[in-house]
């Protein structure tokens, strides 16, 4: 019997970078939560960002945010990873010399940026809803920062080609999108936030459900023993996964859940 289902958002519930999301996922959670199956939101995805996308349910949900940094329910804070300040700093020098790219550094309250680009800064607030600051020196006081990440419109592989190598015997390095890579602490990811849950609440990996698209989910597809890559997932992803499902755009992940709630 199912009692956690856990689902990616960009690229798996809905479109990249939008709030489009199909408000009948309202109804089944709630119909969930009747049946005593706990949701859980994993994205990438700022919690200011997710508590607006899932208002109507907020609380009666959990939230794995920043790839599995930030893991709250109700206010209370399950779980929370912290980067070490000097690691932060030697990133955010690194990635000021790549042309084009914006970066974010993550903290509970929201993100900072050093970025003036009316594009990038547009997408954060009004793609992602999140609340971010600019800042002209990020690096002018220390912050406990959960996550960092660095955008670029184009050719974002070639900043993953750049960065990974030179990052990824420090910190978990991974392409989190179409113009994005997230770098957390090691042990941070999708798949540990999830452990930590079922470890807390007594629920095995048998009574779990995920659903993902990307790269940043594969510690997660691997948590489950019934996972789904949705339509529209990279290769990676549905050969991880022990199902595919319909694409995002087609409602894949509430075709699934309407099983469990009929």
């Amino acid at each position: 019997m199912i009692k956690l289902v856990a689902s990616d958002i960009d690229g798996t519930l809905l479109p990249e970078g939008t709030a489009q999301i199909n408000p009948e996922i309202f109804e089944v959670i709630r119909k969930l939560k009747e049946k005593d199956i706990l949701f859980a939101a994993a994205s990438g995805r700022h919690y200011t960002s997710m508590s607006k996308l899932f208002a109507p349910v907020e609380h009666d949900i959990i939230f794995i945010t920043e790839n599995g940094a930030y893991v709250c329910c109700r206010g209370y804070d399950m779980l929370e990873q912290v980067l070490e300040w000097e690691q932060v700093c030697q990133w955010v020098r690194e990635v000021r010399q790549i042309p084009g790219a914006s970066f974010t550094l993550d903290t509970k309250e929201g993100f900072y940026t050093e970025s003036t680009d009316p594009e990038f800064l547009d997408l954060i607030q009004n793609g992602y809803r999140s609340k971010i600051t600019s800042v002209e020196d990020a690096l002018s006081r220390e912050r406990r920062i959960n996550k960092v990440a660095v955008y670029r419109k184009e050719n974002i592989r070639e900043v993953a080609e750049l960065l990974i190598p030179r990052w990824e015997d420090r910190l978990h390095c991974v392409v989190s999108g179409d113009v994005w890579v997230d770098f957390m602490n090691k042990d941070t990811n999708k798949g540990n936030a999830i452990r930590s849950i079922q470890e807390i609440l007594k629920i095995s990996p048998d009574e779990t459900m995920v659903f993902g698209d990307n790269h940043n989910d594969l510690e997660m597809i691997r948590s489950a023993t019934e996972s789904y890559a949705v339509g529209n997932a990279a290769e990676a992803v549905k050969k991880a996964a022990k199902y595919v499902a319909d694409t995002n755009v087609n409602d894949g992940v509430l075709k699934v859940l309407r099983t469990l709630v009929d």
